[in-house]
Formats: C-alpha cells, structure tokens, sequence
C-alpha cells in the first residue's frame, strides 16, 4: 500500500508540563499500538520531518506526545487550532498485542510514555504494573490509570516518588512479558534484567528518521541479526535481539 503525506487539520496543542506537548490531530485513524507517523507542520525543504509515536486514539482524532528538543519540534508546538499538519502514516511495526498477556510490565522513561500509553489501553485480559521514570514532573498517565494494577515512579529529582532511576525499583522475575520505552541506556538496564531473569521484553525504539519508510536507512539500528530499519523493520524489537548501547 502507498503512502502519501495528507493534511489534517490541529484540534489543539497543549503544553502539558514544560516542554511536553499533546497535539490533537483531526481525521479518523485505523492504527496499531506502537506505530508512528512522520509529522510535517514547515515548508523549508532542508528540514526533515519529525516522527512522533502515536499516543492515543479518539473518536475526533488522534495524539502525540512530544518534548521540545529543535527547531521542527519547537515549530510543531507552537501550532494552534488555527492550523493544519501534514502526517505519513501510520509506519512501522508495532506491539502484537495478541501475544502480551497474563502479567505485563510496562517500563517507560520520560517521553517513552509516549507510545506506551496507547498500548496499555490496547491490551486484554492482562494485570498491567507501570514503572515510570520522570525528571521532575510525571506525565501522560492520566487516561490510564485505571487499567493499572500497580504504579511505580521514579523522578531524578525526586519530587515524586524514588529519587533515582526507575530501573532501581524495575524487577522482571514476577512478570511474563515487559513493554520498555525510553532512553536507550535506560532499556539496555531493562533488558539486560530481562535476560537473567529469562523473561521477554519487547523494546520501541527512537531513531532520527529522513524518510519514515526504510528507503534511506539513517535510523539503522544493530542487532544480532545484523543492522535493522528502525523505521520499517521496527520500532518494536525482541530485546534479546537488539544490541544496546549500555
């Protein structure tokens, strides 16, 4: 199937804490839980544009979740409903959420909230423990809590919760499958405990992106079975699969 960019209209862009951003895309969506879409909002042609996991679903639209890093992100947040965007999508492979089930952990940090968020709310028949690590403020779980047993966080600052890393209080022996998202450091942590703990983790990856469509191979990313698209062959791996930066 062919893809093309198309316009939607902005429903609205909300600032959520500083520098996280909801921005809330009008159209009817048929997606899969941890796919993305490429996100255009400028005319320059040197600037790419963005890939930006797909947060939630509603009956208007569609969300993502992003955080403020350049110039084509500080462009998209300072959309307004006055607006339109072009998107692709959706791309990549997500979560088959078919095979997670019985008890799941989901372990995300910072914006790898992002795409988990849709997932839980996606997932049957499990009992769902959330480990979330944040800076200083907590974020984008607002629509799923009551789809979660228990809740641990984390903040580096300490404000809320464990003042340290999340993966301090993350153990994977008690689970049958873990979700992770975030930081890659963060996920080698996670996955690394997986493996001694002889539990599978299945990891979403975020790359730079040129193209969304495995055509320009820039978000290449290792694994044990050579170098693989972030884009198309991902962004959800078999952890034991991926070799991580540790």
């Amino acid at each position: 199937m062919q893809l093309n960019y198309v316009t939607c209209k902005v429903l609205s862009n909300v600032e959520v804490i500083e520098g996280i951003y909801k921005l809330h895309v009008e159209g009817k969506f048929d997606v899969k839980p941890g796919q993305f879409y490429m996100l255009n909002a400028w005319k320059e042609q040197v600037l790419l544009p963005r890939p930006i996991s797909i947060h939630d679903v509603d009956e208007n639209g569609i969300y993502f979740l992003y955080q403020t890093k350049g110039k084509g992100t500080n462009i998209l947040s300072k959309l307004t409903s006055k607006d339109e965007i072009s998107i692709l999508g959706p791309l990549g492979n997500g979560f088959d959420i078919e095979k997670i089930k019985g008890k799941v952990a989901v372990v995300a940090g910072g914006i790898g909230i992002a795409p988990l968020n849709y997932v839980i709310k996606k997932l049957e028949s499990c009992e769902i423990d959330l480990y979330c690590g944040f800076r200083d403020e907590v974020y984008g779980i607002d629509s799923i809590e009551e789809k979660i047993n228990k809740k641990y966080i984390s903040t580096d600052t300490g404000r809320v919760g464990h003042k340290g890393f999340v993966t301090d209080l993350f153990q994977p022996g008690k689970y049958d499958v873990v979700l992770c998202c975030g930081p890659e450091i963060m996920m080698s942590k996670v996955a690394a405990k997986c493996r001694e703990a002889n539990v599978p983790v299945y990891v979403s990856m975020e790359k730079f992106m040129a193209c969304g469509l495995g055509a320009c191979l820039v978000c290449t990313c290792k694994t044990i079975r050579g170098n693989k698209r972030t884009c198309a062959d991902g962004p959800v791996f078999l952890g034991e699969e991926l070799i991580l930066d540790a």
